[in-house]
């Protein structure tokens, strides 16, 4: 019996020292000395590259809603900001009054406009500022 074990005990050694070479041949050396498995690199350069793309992504919204006229009320008129990590984007305003709408667009680029926003458009690009 005693020999059974010490047998078992070899294998079970043998198996672990193959894992530990398996872990050590799949494992990279880095520029600051830490060791890292391969396949860990190649997650976080997938990583910083999903990341890259999502700062073009329309992730920094806000709307502010008013009432354009004093002589209506409901807070029907709205400006809507939709812009990026980079401040590029567009803002986009509802301005309702009793018999019609009017729309408009501006762009927004580095959080500011070449076109004269109004104040609740600048309201609206400031709320979606992180």
């Amino acid at each position: 019996m005693p020999t059974v074990l010490a047998v078992v005990a070899l294998l079970v050694a043998l198996a672990s020292l193959g894992a530990a070479a398996v872990a050590v041949r799949r494992t990279q050396r880095r520029s600051d000395g830490s060791d890292l498995p391969s396949d860990l690199l190649g997650l976080r350069r997938e990583v910083a590259a999903l990341r890259a793309e999502a700062g073009d992504g329309l992730r920094h919204v806000a709307v502010v809603r008013y009432d354009a006229f004093g002589d209506s009320g409901g807070q029907l008129s709205w400006s809507l900001a939709l812009l990026d990590d980079r401040g590029d984007g567009v803002v986009l305003s509802s301005i309702h009054g009793r018999s019609e709408a009017r729309t408009y667009a501006k762009n927004v680029a580095a959080w500011t406009s070449d076109q004269q926003l109004s104040p609740e458009e600048t309201e609206a690009v400031g709320r979606a500022k992180p």
